[in-house]
This record gives C-alpha cells, sequence and structure tokens, in this order.
C-alpha cells in the first residue's frame, strides 16, 4: 500500500466512504498482525494528584491546591493500589497527575525508587507536560531530566497531555501547557534513550480536520525518525464538567437567541462528544495513515464496549488496558467498566483471539477457549 499523503488524508476524512474507509483500515490491520490476535493489558491508572496549575478547559478532572477535593497520594494509599492491582494479574501501572506547583522532581526519584524497591511491576508514567514542568522547575534539560526519572525507576512514557499537535488549537484549550513542538520533544528524547512510549490524541473539541491531519503527520514523522511509539491511541473529547462544554453549552443558548450569531454557533457546535461514525472514521485513517506505528487501541474507555469491538473491524489491534482504576475521564461523566472477562468475551465474540500483553506489545499468553 502506498504511504498516504496529507492532501489525500485531508480528503478521506473529509469524504470518504465510511465502510470503504474501514476496509481499507482493516487491509492494514491484517497486513501488520495477520495471526488475528487483539492485546490487552492488565494495568491500573494511578493519578498521584489532582492538583494542576494549567487548567486546561478540556479537562474535568483538576482542582486548584486550595480545593477541598484537592488530594496528593500518600505512599500508603499509593503501595495499596499497586498491591491490589498485581493480585488481578496486573503487570504495569499508568501512573501521572497534574502539574502540582508545590512538588519537585526529588519527589518524583523518590516516589520511583521506593515503588521499584517494594514491587516488581512495569511503571508506565508521567506525560510530557510533566516531564517538562519537572525540567523546567529543577533547571535542567529534558534529557537530563528523563535520564534521572529512568534510572529511578521509569520504565515507559505515556502520550499524555498531547491532545491535539497543533498551537492553534492548544491556545484554545489549553494555553498554559506545553506546545506541541515541546510534547514532541520530550517523546524524542525518551526515544534516544532509549525508552519506548505511546502516542494519543484527544478530538471532537475546536479542532478542524487539517489539525487532525497534522497531528498524525507529527506522529508519524517523529516516528519515522525515532521508532519509538509503541502504540496510538485516539480517544473523544467527553464535554461533561469541563469548562469547554459549559461554555459551549452557553454559546449554543446565547445563539438559539440571536440568529445573527448563526456563523459562531456552527463553528462551536462541534463541542460535543464524537459520534460513533466520527470515531471510527478518525480511528480507521490513523490506522492507514500511521504505517509505521504497529498497534492502534481502541477505546472502550470513551466509546464502551460494543463499538470497541467494532473499531477492530477499523484498524484497532489493541484492546487498551482493563482500567482496574481510571479517573480522569471518568470526571467528565463517563464511567464505563469492565471486568477482564468482559474484555475477553467482546474479543472473541468479535472474531478474534484476545491475548494479555505487557507495555512493549509482548504476549505474555494466548488465552484459548
Amino acid at each position: 500500500m502506498t504511504r498516504l499523503t496529507k492532501k489525500d488524508a485531508l480528503t478521506f476524512l473529509k469524504s470518504a466512504d465510511l465502510p470503504g474507509l474501514g476496509m481499507m483500515a482493516e487491509r492494514m490491520r491484517k497486513k501488520l498482525h495477520p495471526d488475528g490476535i487483539v492485546t490487552f493489558i492488565i494495568d491500573r491508572n494511578i493519578n498521584y494528584t489532582n492538583v494542576c496549575i494549567n487548567k486546561c478547559k478540556f479537562c474535568a478532572f483538576y482542582r486548584n491546591e486550595e480545593d477541598p477535593e484537592a488530594y496528593v497520594l500518600t505512599k500508603k494509599e499509593l503501595f495499596k493500589k499497586i498491591k491490589e492491582t498485581i493480585a488481578l494479574g496486573g503487570t504495569q501501572i499508568l501512573i501521572q497527575g497534574g502539574l502540582h506547583p508545590e512538588l519537585d522532581i526529588n519527589y518524583y526519584v523518590d516516589l520511583l525508587k521506593s515503588i521499584k524497591k517494594k514491587f516488581n511491576i512495569h511503571i508506565h508514567g508521567f506525560s510530557p507536560p510533566e516531564i517538562s514542568y519537572m525540567a523546567d522547575k529543577a533547571g535542567l534539560t529534558l534529557k537530563k531530566t528523563i535520564k534521572i526519572l529512568k534510572d529511578a525507576g521509569l520504565d515507559s512514557i505515556p502520550g499524555g497531555g498531547a491532545e491535539i499537535l497543533s498551537d492553534r488549537v492548544r491556545e484554545r484549550v489549553s494555553p498554559k501547557k506545553i506546545g506541541r513542538d515541546k510534547w514532541l520533544k520530550v517523546m524524542e528524547e525518551a526515544h534516544k534513550l532509549g525508552m519506548k512510549t505511546t502516542a494519543t490524541m484527544m478530538f471532537g473539541s475546536v479542532e478542524e480536520p487539517e489539525d487532525i491531519i497534522e497531528h498524525l503527520d507529527a506522529v508519524r514523522r517523529l516516528q519515522d525518525k525515532t521508532n519509538g511509539f509503541t502504540a496510538f491511541i485516539p480517544w473523544s473529547f467527553q464535554p461533561l464538567n469541563t469548562e469547554l462544554g459549559v461554555m459551549s453549552s452557553e454559546l449554543r443558548v446565547k445563539n438559539k437567541k440571536t440568529p445573527q450569531n448563526t456563523k459562531l454557533i456552527t463553528h462551536n457546535s462541534k463541542l460535543h462528544a464524537a459520534t460513533a461514525a466520527e470515531y471510527l472514521r478518525i480511528l480507521a485513517l490513523s490506522r492507514i495513515y500511521l504505517d509505521n506505528v504497529p498497534n492502534i487501541q481502541a477505546s472502550w474507555v470513551t466509546q464502551g464496549l460494543k463499538m470497541a469491538q467494532v473499531a477492530l473491524r477499523f484498524g484497532a489491534n489493541d484492546f487498551g488496558s482493563t482500567m482496574i482504576e481510571e479517573n480522569v475521564v471518568a470526571a467528565a461523566g463517563v464511567k464505563y467498566k469492565v471486568s477482564i472477562n468482559d474484555i475477553v468475551g467482546s474479543i472473541k465474540s468479535a472474531g478474534f483471539k484476545p491475548a494479555q500483553r505487557d507495555m512493549y506489545y509482548r504476549r505474555i499468553k494466548i488465552l484459548k477457549d
């Protein structure tokens, strides 16, 4: 299959026949994963703090430091969560949180070392905004900061904080967060140090189709350079309880009363959870365009199990995590909960063979009948 150009990708995104796009994505999936196996990982999302100075407009999870709901997990609480994860067969924790003004790199180093001292578990942690914030506070380069964290026990880095890799969009939804170039730089430095990472994309807020293509192209170009991304995870913005969602609702009400602002409401009416068709279109395009990223993950967390099953026929080859715990998306009112049996059953009923994996997509075991 010839590599898709940005121009063709934009055309596909805007107007391609959805079933046809799905068939193209499925051919790509079969080429990369011909054995019909769909993987998943048993892990837990642990958010060590919800205090964050970025205050992104799309986030329902963050709290100000003085807020009564603000917290920083104690080691006792953290260790309890890890023990529960291991007892359930978990092999990894995903640990990330807000940018807390009182926490410095010494806190993170101590946190990592204390976990590794007590537990044999993979630590997939700290998104690029967190790592960039640590580096700035410590007066260190990104490379030095990542090396310090790696030596302390950090095994890999999640793709959080990417949203849409377009500074035009980032200025609107997360003006205090690092820009696209810094996000990409964190990932590049990690890859150079031999660390694997994932990449994500949050769509369905204020971006245009061109922004989505720019995001995919940025990921593909960095992957051409470093080959450090293990997977790509596109997921849809969840507006409930977020500043962006409130702004959108208020704008629609206002514009309902003032017809002269029709153009404005049209531009902003996209501030809603993406439809199933939109999700599948973007997922399929991601699989086709990111020909150098080996794995595409379905997002049952935002779409539910049934749509995640359909996603397996639109290019996805991974069912993601069992998510023993998830707080960020749940704060926006989306609380899908599934068991390992639910995931295994969903994969089988969709016509695939389920396999438990680790972060590097090495198969731990294939679950047979």
